[in-house]
C-alpha cells in the first residue's frame, strides 16, 4: 500500500512544479538611471587593471591607494589627456591629474611591472603634489604604460608649441589690422588737410585780384 501512496505523493508534486503560463509582475518596477562619470568628452587611450600607491612624506613610506583600473583619457574638443584611475568596487578615484609636457615615467627600484611619477593631482577635491608608484600584474602591461605616458607627454609639447603659434599668428593678424585701420585714418586726415590748403590758395587768388582791381 506504500507505493500507489508514495506515487500519489509524487503525482501531486508534479502537478505543483507544472508551469501554468501564468505571469507574476514585479512588486517593484525599477527604472534605469543614467550615471554620468565625467568621461563622456573624452576617448579612452589605455585601460588597463593596476594597483596604485603614493608616498607618504610623512611617514616616510608607500601607502597603497586602491586597486582598480587606470585609464589615459583625450578631451574631445580641448586635445587635452588626463590620468585617471578608479578602485575596481567603489568606482571613487585613486587618481585624477592632466599629463603634462614636462612629465616623466621611470622604472621603480629595478622593479619591471612597477613605475613612478610625479604629478599635481586633484583625486581629493583640491590640488596636491604627489609621488605615485603604479604595480601592473604583467611587465608587457607596464612597459605599455610608460610608452603610452611618454608619447602622450611628447604630444602634449607639440601641442602646446602648435597653440602658441597660432597664438602668435592671430596676434600679428590682429596687428596688421590695427595699422592698416591707422594708416586709413591717416590718410583720411591728410585729404581734408590737402583741400583745405586747395582752398585757401584759392580765397587768397581772389583777394590779390580784387586788389589789383
Amino acid at each position: 500500500m506504500a507505493e500507489p501512496e508514495r506515487k500519489e505523493e509524487e503525482e501531486h508534486v508534479a502537478a505543483e512544479d507544472e508551469d501554468t503560463g501564468a505571469q507574476v509582475a514585479p512588486i517593484v518596477r525599477l527604472e534605469e538611471v543614467a550615471v554620468t562619470t565625467g568621461e563622456e568628452n573624452e576617448d579612452t587611450i589605455l585601460d588597463l587593471k593596476s594597483k596604485l600607491y603614493r608616498f607618504d612624506k610623512d611617514g616616510n613610506q608607500w601607502k597603497e591607494r586602491g586597486a582598480g583600473t587606470v585609464k589615459f583619457l583625450k578631451h574631445k574638443e580641448t586635445g587635452k589627456v588626463r590620468l585617471v584611475m578608479r578602485q575596481s568596487r567603489t568606482l571613487k578615484i585613486c587618481a585624477n591629474h592632466l599629463v603634462h609636457p614636462t612629465m616623466t615615467v621611470q622604472e621603480h627600484a629595478g622593479n619591471e611591472k612597477s613605475c613612478v611619477w610625479h604629478a599635481t593631482d586633484f583625486a581629493d577635491g583640491e590640488l596636491k603634489d604627489e609621488l605615485f608608484c603604479i604595480r601592473f600584474g604583467s611587465i608587457e602591461n607596464c612597459k605599455n604604460f610608460m610608452e603610452t605616458f611618454q608619447e602622450i607627454a611628447e604630444s602634449q609639447v607639440k601641442k602646446e608649441e602648435s597653440e602658441e603659434s597660432t597664438t602668435a599668428a592671430e596676434q600679428l593678424d590682429k596687428l596688421s589690422v590695427k595699422e592698416k585701420k591707422d594708416e586709413e585714418k591717416t590718410e583720411e586726415n591728410v585729404v581734408p588737410a590737402a583741400t583745405q590748403e586747395k582752398d585757401s590758395e584759392k580765397e587768397s587768388d581772389k583777394v590779390e585780384s580784387k586788389k589789383d582791381e
